[in-house]
């Protein structure tokens, strides 16, 4: 079995912008070395935006050399970026960019959402990219709901929706550049799920709703992350009630990594060239 090494609470909140008010896991329990080729994880647990006229949210800012993923639960983003991709993401759509050489991006709470507001509740991950695909052509996949693969469990126990990699054979509609899993286990009370992954992944969970058992030991609350050593391949998740757990594991990528900012590269000079490249406009336009 895939034994937990830890659970972390959540850390107190900040907001990046106005219109995201996170909880940063990764780096924060768990260097990027430690959780490659997750490199980032940001939380935003369940929070209610008053009404605005004015859409809350992050202008516009760069990346260079990984792959941003969005996943919403509670309310809805509108973004977009500066090699055309864009759109909405509702409740229950992932959003997958994959930067790479560098785009402009900026993400808002969309604009009708936003004259109501509500509670809203999202992840964002940072998806390494391995030094050879660091600098390809920028691209992007839109994950409707409706349209990620979904398992459902036997006796009643729940779904998984696969995003990326497979469960039991059915494979999630994101391509990615290395092996990794990334599904949500959608769990009824008393469900019971197994997971299976190669023993050198690196593998967490994130309760966004509910109680889970894991392991038959382990009790882990909603808003908190649950780090597994890399000693076994096996492990089980049982709800204590209705659950949502984001379930994440992926091989390390075994290369150097230099970041500043919006920017992971394998080295500083690396790092030196996309500040120039931002400068001198070539990651294209954006307003």
């Amino acid at each position: 079995m895939k034994t937990v090494e830890n659970i972390f609470n959540p850390k107190p909140a900040h907001f990046v912008g106005d219109g995201f008010r996170v909880h940063n896991f990764i780096p924060s329990y768990a260097p990027t070395t430690r959780m490659s080729p997750f490199i980032m994880l940001d939380y935003n647990s369940t929070y209610n935006f008053p009404p605005s006229a004015i859409p809350k949210g992050v202008g516009v800012h760069p990346h260079r050399g990984f792959e941003t993923v969005t996943i919403a639960y509670k309310g809805r983003v509108e973004h977009g970026d500066s090699s055309g991709g864009g759109g909405i993401i509702g409740e229950g759509d992932v959003q997958w960019m994959t930067a790479a050489s560098g785009v402009l991006h900026k993400e808002f709470h969309e604009t009708e959402w936003s004259k109501t507001g509500g509670d809203f509740q999202m992840v964002q991950l940072w998806v390494n990219l391995p030094a050879k695909d660091k600098m390809s052509a920028p691209k992007y996949q839109a994950l409707v709901h409706a349209d990620i693969p979904k398992v459902e469990l036997e006796n009643n126990g729940g779904i998984i929706e696969v995003i990326s990699g497979d469960y039991n054979g059915v494979k999630g509609g994101a391509s990615t550049f290395t092996p990794l899993h990334l599904m949500n286990a959608k769990l009824n009370k008393g469900g019971v799920v197994t997971f299976d992954f190669p023993a050198h992944y690196n593998t967490a969970l994130l309760i966004i709703a509910g109680n889970v058992t894991v392991n038959d030991t382990f009790k882990a609350a909603t808003d908190k992350m649950v780090l597994f050593y890399n000693d076994g391949d096996k492990f089980t998740v049982k709800a204590d009630d209705d659950a949502i757990v984001l379930v994440l594991s992926g091989e390390p990528i075994d290369e150097p990594i230099a970041s500043y900012g919006p920017f992971v590269m394998n080295t500083m000079e690396e790092i030196q060239e996309a500040f120039e490249d931002f400068n001198s406009g070539k990651f294209g336009n954006l307003v």
